[in-house]
């Protein structure tokens, strides 16, 4: 099934085009204060490696500011500043080099700051993100108002504002830490505005249930075709936040970052240590540049007899094990056994023959 993407402007970030069509983008932030040069500029790297494409770090105070200067001459990532409260941070970064601000309407609001702002941005040809929080948003209107009308009335008072100033280079985010106010505010606002949205859960919990209301949250809307640009957002090292984005978006057919894995869940059936395998070559190949490979690749590591060959002659490689052996697939055909202390290298080189 092709996902028909939801038509929205286009808004460049740095060197990226976001909306438009274009491939949806991955995002991460800096989880270290952005005026410690040297672990931030780590970081950025780091998660360059992994995949991310756009970066948000936290601009707290002046250091903060200033800093974006010199990190912004050693990282090529696109740095977006995160500014809440005092809206004179957001001008000082515009200064030195921020390819994007985020603002919070919850928090800068007042009219005359907000347009000193945006005659920045223009000036340097840089956009800004509207991004609301379910925990910061303004509470205007109706006390019966559900959180997602909340959000998509400041997000849309908001824009209005912006508009009047004739500025229109803007992403809109709408991020609650529940699910389905979630969905609700992305799947409202879609239907009002065109400008590219942002996806992600805020506050998720542990790295393991943030994950999954992530990839609920973002798997329905991605399906719906709204979202341009998204973030995982994890009580964890940001690195696995962008393999989270990347296997959602994998998952849906949206982005192919190299080969993808097919393994079984195992049971009793199984004789062989399967979960060693699978995760060893996981690893390797998130290390290796998905660049390599020109098309999607499948591989396929099945444990026992039952689906094991099925799913092997469906992938592009394929091993299905046995007792002592496995059968390796290329294409379909068998092309020899294969033992489990050679299961990883042998996979590999066949990989890299594609």
């Amino acid at each position: 099934m092709l996902i028909k993407r939801h038509k929205t402007r286009v808004v460049k970030v740095g060197g990226l085009i976001i909306g438009g069509g274009s491939p949806i983008v991955i995002q991460s932030m800096v989880k270290v204060k952005t005026s410690d040069i040297e672990k931030a500029v780590k970081q950025i790297i780091d998660l360059e490696n992994a995949g991310c494409q756009i970066v948000r770090l936290a601009v707290k105070d002046a250091d903060d500011a200033k800093a974006f200067k010199k990190i912004k001459n050693r990282v090529s990532l696109s740095l977006v500043a995160d500014i809440h409260f005092d809206y004179r941070l957001a001008l000082m970064a515009i200064d030195c080099g921020a390819d994007k601000i985020r603002l919070n309407p919850g928090n800068i609001y007042k009219k005359e700051e907000v347009r000193e702002v945006i005659s920045a941005l223009k000036s340097s040809r840089i956009p800004l993100r509207i991004g609301l929080n379910s925990g910061s948003v303004k509470d205007s209107g109706s006390q019966k108002s559900g959180m997602p009308d909340k959000l998509v009335k400041s997000a849309l008072s908001y824009i209005k504002m912006l508009e009047g100033f004739k500025f229109y280079d803007m992403v809109i985010s709408l991020k609650a830490s529940n699910v389905l106010d979630t969905v609700t505010a992305y799947r409202k606002i879609a239907r009002v505005c065109d400008y590219p949205l942002h996806l992600g859960v805020t506050a998720t919990g542990s790295p393991f249930a943030g994950t999954i209301k992530s990839s609920i949250a973002l798997g329905a809307l991605l399906l719906g075709g709204i979202g341009d640009t998204i973030r995982v957002s994890l009580t964890d090292n940001p690195l696995q936040e962008v393999y989270a984005a990347k296997a959602i978006l994998e998952s849906l057919g949206l982005r192919s970052f190299g080969p993808e894995i097919i393994s079984c869940p195992t049971c009793g059936r199984c004789e062989v240590d399967l979960v060693k395998i699978v995760n060893n070559l996981e690893k390797r190949l998130s290390a290796m540049d998905f660049r390599l490979w020109t098309r999607p690749l499948k591989v396929a590591i099945m444990g026992c007899v039952v689906n094991g060959p099925g799913e092997a002659k469906e992938a592009d490689i394929g091993v299905a094990f046995g007792k002592k052996y496995g059968l390796l697939f290329k294409r379909g055909k068998a092309i020899g056994k294969i033992s489990f202390s050679k299961c990883e290298e042998l996979l590999l080189k066949q990989l890299k023959g594609e």
